[in-house]
């Protein structure tokens, strides 16, 4: 398993019975997650918990004061957090150990290096890797997201780094990266299973994802040295995302390999599953 075990400002306190109860910095959530079937202690008291509608969709319940937004570290990296509609905090603690990997790949390159982000968020990995010194192209549908990921770069003191943010649909800028002749070192996406473009353009993982892969692989450079595919699509197993990389890129060499993302728990020393990783190294 791929083990985002060097936190400071994070940790799952506990999980079971559906939920996870998290410390953020100083602040402590209980979440919903599907994967923690086990059984779990109800915590004693927490700053806010996500209530589930049977209607869908959920809301906020506050046991005690909750600022807007805070700020938790993860090494040399700053970002803001908060509380959505949709139970996320606008951060996936459990991507850091991607983050150091693609930083270790970076940094021991010792060359100018091109990255390029798809689904890029709110910016965690986008500013993990300006961090290390590359220039980083972050391509996103949602216009909120691409400036919540400014702010998260500005608040890790990278407002001045070699980042530039594009509101699109990934394939669309894909392909017109493909006619420009632009070329990346590392490429990285974590798709959804469903989504929608920024002009309603469809997306479904099982039947765009490999469509994808295959043009993004065009866009890489010969001196390229990783592509990360990160999945949450529930029953879409790692290997998978091995499956994919090999039928696209296995002609180039490397080394290719899949696993299940995932953080520790701190009480029962078990660990929480956090969906699953693809990786392409050379």
């Amino acid at each position: 398993m791929y083990l985002a075990s060097d936190w400071k400002d994070y940790e799952i306190i506990d999980a079971g019975g559906g939920n996870k109860h998290e410390r953020w910095a100083d602040v402590t959530l209980l979440r919903p997650d599907p994967q923690a079937v086990w059984p779990m202690k109800e915590p004693r008291s927490v700053h806010a918990r996500y209530i589930r509608s049977s209607a869908g969709g959920g809301h906020w319940e506050y046991g005690r004061a909750l600022p807007e937004s805070w700020k938790i570290r993860y090494r040399d990296l700053t970002f803001i957090v908060r509380p959505t509609g949709f139970k996320h905090t606008g951060l996936f603690p459990e991507q850091a150990v991607n983050w150091d990997w693609m930083r270790g790949i970076v940094e021991k390159s010792g060359k100018p290096f091109r990255v390029l982000n798809l689904f890029a968020y709110t910016g965690g990995a986008t500013a993990a890797l300006a961090a290390s010194g590359a220039e980083v192209v972050h391509v996103d549908a949602a216009k909120g997201m691409v400036a919540w990921a400014k702010d998260n770069l500005a608040a890790s003191g990278l407002a001045g780094a070699p980042v530039r943010f594009i509101v699109d649909d990934v394939m669309k800028f894909v392909l017109r990266e493909q006619r420009r002749g632009r070329t990346y070192h590392g490429i990285l996406m974590d798709p959804p299973s469903y989504g929608r473009g920024p002009n309603g353009e469809m997306w479904k993982i099982e039947d765009n994802l490999y469509p994808l892969v295959e043009e993004c692989v065009k866009l890489l450079d010969d001196e390229a040295r990783f592509f990360l595919i990160n999945s949450y699509t529930t029953g879409l197993a790692p290997s998978v995302l091995s499956n994919v990389l090999k039928c696209s890129l296995g002609k180039r060499g490397g080394k290719i390999e899949s696993d299940e993302v995932g953080l520790p728990i701190t009480r029962g020393g078990m660990v929480l599953p956090c969906g699953a990783s693809g990786r392409w190294e050379i």
